[in-house]
C-alpha cells in the first residue's frame, strides 16, 4: 500500500489506507469542522461506513444534502447545484487503478463534476474491492458491477416509494469521468481494506 500511496501522490491526491469501514470513518469525521458548508455525491459507501448519519446530525455546517425526505425536485436540484460549490464535497469513486487514476459513471453529473472542479475540498471513501489494474477494468467494473446493482438497489427504493422504476444503464451511466490527477491537497481518498458499495 505504501507504493500506491506514492502513486497517488505523483497524481495529486492524497491516499489514506485503513483496515476498517470504523477506521475508515474516525479518519473521515476529521475533515468536517464548524461552519464549513459541505455537499453530497451518491454513495452507498458514505452510508456505510456511517458518515452520511454523522454529517446530517451536525449541527454546525451548511449541509445541501439533496437526500433530504420530503423535498421538492427543485429543491433537490438546487442542493445538488449549491452542493458541487461547497467548501468540501463527500462521495464515492466507482472505481481507482493502481495507476492513480478515477474512473466513474453517473447520471446527472453532479458528483463526476465535483470531482473534477468546484468544491475547495473532496473526499472519497472507497472499499477494495473498487481498486482495479487499469482504466480498461475500471470502466468494465462500472460496466458489470456498479451499475447493475445501483440499477436493482435505486428501482427498488423507488418500487417501495410507490413509483415506476425507472432506472436502466442508458440513464444512470450518461456521464463518465476519467481523472488522471488533481491539484495537490485538493482530493483525499480513504481507501478501506474492506468490501464497501458498489
Amino acid at each position: 500500500m505504501e507504493n500506491l500511496k506514492k502513486i497517488y501522490k505523483k497524481h495529486g491526491f492524497e491516499l489514506i489506507c485503513v483496515p476498517t469501514q470504523e477506521e475508515a470513518l474516525s479518519v473521515a469525521m476529521s475533515f468536517i469542522k464548524p461552519h464549513m458548508s459541505i455537499g453530497f455525491g451518491g454513495s452507498t459507501t458514505v452510508k456505510q461506513i456511517g458518515l452520511y448519519d454523522y454529517v446530517t446530525s451536525r449541527k454546525d455546517i451548511t449541509l445541501f444534502n439533496q437526500y433530504e425526505a420530503g423535498i421538492s425536485m427543485e429543491e433537490n436540484s438546487d442542493r445538488r447545484h449549491k452542493g458541487i460549490l461547497a467548501d468540501l464535497y463527500i462521495t464515492s469513486t466507482n472505481a481507482l487503478t493502481k495507476n492513480g487514476e478515477l474512473v466513474n459513471a453517473d447520471g446527472s453529473g453532479n458528483r463526476v463534476a465535483a470531482q473534477i472542479f468546484g468544491p475547495k475540498k473532496v473526499l472519497i471513501i472507497a472499499g477494495i474491492n473498487k481498486l482495479v489494474e487499469n482504466v480498461e477494468e475500471g470502466f468494465a467494473r462500472i460496466r458489470d458491477v456498479a451499475s447493475p446493482k445501483n440499477i436493482e438497489r435505486m428501482n427498488n427504493l423507488a418500487i417501495s416509494m410507490g413509483k415506476e422504476p425507472r432506472h436502466n444503464m442508458s440513464n444512470i451511466g450518461r456521464k463518465f469521468a476519467y481523472i488522471n490527477g488533481d491539484d495537490e491537497g485538493r482530493t483525499t481518498i480513504i481507501l478501506v481494506d474492506e468490501e464497501l458499495g458498489y
